[in-house]
C-alpha cells in the first residue's frame, strides 16, 4: 500500500456508499471537476480542489507524498469484475468458426464440445501451466482497468482437477496487483465419466469436492450452473446448501437460455448474485427484487454467441433489483478480459445509462463480492483503486467506443499500470 497525490484530474466520477444501489439510485453518480485525490497507506484520505488536498497533504505526521499528474483525465473507481472463469487451458477457435457458420452453442456442446472440450484441456494441463495462463489473463484485465476480479473453477470436474484449478488461481493471484476472489464451480457440467448419472456427480460435488476445497481454504463462494440440460433446481439447491454447510456462500448461473427457476432459487437461498438472466421471468425478477439478490449481467455472452436476447437490464433496474456487470471471461461464450468492452455493451445493448453502467461495474460489483465497505467507489476511507481515463469527461467512455481509454491504473495507492503517454492519442 502506498501514499500518492493524484493531481490535475479534469473530472472524478463515482457512485457513493457501501451498499448495492438499486432503482433510481443506481443512476446516481457524484461528479466533481478539477479535483485532486490524496491517498495514504493505500486509502483515500482527501478529495477536493488542489488547495484543499494540498492542505490535507501537509497535515499530520506522514512523510511527503509523491505527486502523480492525471494529465487532465477522468478518475473513476477501479473496475470490479465479479464473474469470470480464469484458470483454464486450451482454446476453442474451431467451435467459434462453427458458430459463425450457423451452428448453435448448445448443438456443439451436445456433441462433446463446449465446456467439456475445455475440461479435457484443463485436466491435461499442469498446475504451473494453469497459473501462468491465469497470470497473463490478469495482466490483460489490469490494462483495461480491472483492479478486483472473481475467478471460478469449473473446468476440472473432479476432486483432483478442481483443486488444481483453484490452487493455480491462488498462485496466479499471489503478488499480482489485481485482487482475486475465488469461487468453486464444480457444478458447471457433468463430466464424461459420470454421464448420464448427473445425480451421482452431484453427490461427488457435495460429499467430496466441496469439503476438500473448504478444507484447503481455496474458495470463498460456491456456484452452480442451474440450467435446462445441466443442473436442475433441486440439484442446484443441494450443491449450494452443501457449500453453505462448509462456509461457502452461494452465487449461481441462472436462467441463461431458458427460464429454469434459477432466479427464484437465488432468492430462496439468499445468494449474493444470480448471473446471466437472459431468460428470467417476471416472477424471477420479482423474487430477486424482494430478496435483494444482485443481478449479475454478462452482455459479452449474448454478444459473443450472437444472441438476439440480452438480459432485461431496464426491467430489473425499474423493479428495484441492483444490477452488476461482468465479463464472464471464458474460452467458449465470452472470450474477453475487458470490462471497458462490457461497459460499451451495457450502454449500447442493455440500454443502461452510463451512470447505471458505472455503478454496475464498480460499487454493485464490489458488493456482490462482499467488498462494498472498502471497494467500488472513490470516497474517503475506501481503498485507493483508481482508473484514469484519457478523456476529460466520464461521458466520453461510452461515446468513444472501440479504443483503449485507460491511461493508468492505481491499486491501493500505487500506480501499477501506466500507458506510454508519448505514444498514446488523446481525445
Amino acid at each position: 500500500m502506498s501514499d500518492l497525490w493524484i493531481t490535475n484530474a479534469a473530472e472524478l466520477a463515482t457512485p457513493t456508499g457501501s451498499q448495492p444501489r438499486a432503482g433510481a439510485a443506481q443512476g446516481e453518480i457524484e461528479r466533481l471537476h478539477d479535483v485532486d485525490l490524496l491517498c495514504r497507506s493505500g486509502r483515500i484520505v482527501a478529495i477536493g480542489s488542489p488547495e484543499e488536498v494540498a492542505l490535507a497533504a501537509r497535515m499530520g505526521d506522514g512523510p511527503p507524498v509523491d505527486r502523480w499528474d492525471a494529465g487532465g483525465g477522468t478518475l473513476v473507481p477501479g473496475f470490479v469484475d465479479p464473474h469470470t472463469h480464469l484458470p483454464w487451458a486450451g482454446t476453442r477457435e474451431a467451435e467459434f468458426a462453427q458458430r459463425l457458420a450457423g451452428r448453435s452453442y448448445r448443438e456443439i456442446a451436445a456433441e462433446g464440445g463446449g465446456i467439456l472440450s475445455t475440461v479435457a484441456s484443463t485436466r491435461a494441463a499442469t498446475e504451473d501451466e494453469l497459473a501462468d495462463l491465469t497470470r497473463r489473463r490478469l495482466d490483460r484485465m489490469l490494462a483495461w482497468g480491472t483492479t478486483t476480479v472473481e475467478g471460478k473453477s469449473g473446468y476440472g470436474l473432479s476432486v483432483e482437477d478442481e483443486l488444481k484449478q483453484l490452487r493455480a488461481l491462488a498462485r496466479a493471484a499471489d503478488r499480482h496487483p489485481v485482487e482475486v476472489v475465488p469461487t468453486l464451480l464444480a457444478a458447471h457440467e457433468t463430466p464424461p465419466e459420470y454421464r448420464p448419472d448427473t445425480d451421482g456427480y452431484v453427490e461427488l460435488v457435495c460429499s467430496e469436492i466441496v469439503p476438500a476445497v473448504a478444507a484447503e481454504g481455496l474458495a470463498s463462494y460456491c456456484d452452480v450452473f442451474c440450467e435446462q440440460g445441466v443442473f436442475t433446481v433441486e440439484q442446484s439447491r443441494r450443491v449450494l446448501l452443501a457449500g453453505v454447510e462448509h462456509g461457502l456462500r452461494p452465487r449461481l448461473h441462472a436462467d441463461e437460455f431458458v427460464d429454469s427457476g434459477g432466479a427464484e432459487l437465488a432468492a430462496e437461498l439468499g445468494a449474493l448474485t444470480a448471473d446471466h438472466l437472459m431468460a428470467v421471468s417476471d416472477a424471477g425478477i420479482d423474487a430477486l427484487a424482494a430478496s435483494g439478490v444482485i443481478a449479475g449481467l454478462l452482455p459479452g455472452t449474448s454478444f459473443f454467441l450472437k444472441k438476439d436476447a440480452y438480459a432485461p437490464a431496464r426491467r430489473l433496474i425499474e423493479a428495484g433489483v441492483p444490477v452488476s456487470l461482468a465479463t464472464d471471461c471464458n474460452p467458449g461464450s465470452s472470450h474477453t478480459e475487458s470490462m471497458v468492452m462490457i461497459f460499451w455493451l451495457a450502454v449500447l445493448e442493455l440500454d443502461m445509462t452510463i451512470e447505471q453502467a458505472l455503478t454496475a461495474a464498480t460499487l454493485n460489483a464490489a458488493c456482490s463480492l462482499e467488498l462494498g465497505e472498502t471497494h467500488g467507489s472513490l470516497e474517503i476511507g475506501k481503498q485507493a483503486d483508481v482508473v484514469v481515463l484519457e478523456a476529460s469527461s466520464f461521458d466520453h467512455l461510452a461515446y468513444h467506443y472501440g479504443i483503449h481509454p485507460v491511461e493508468a491504473v492505481i491499486k491501493s495507492g500505487a500506480v501499477i499500470y501506466e500507458r506510454d503517454r508519448s505514444a498514446a492519442p488523446h481525445s
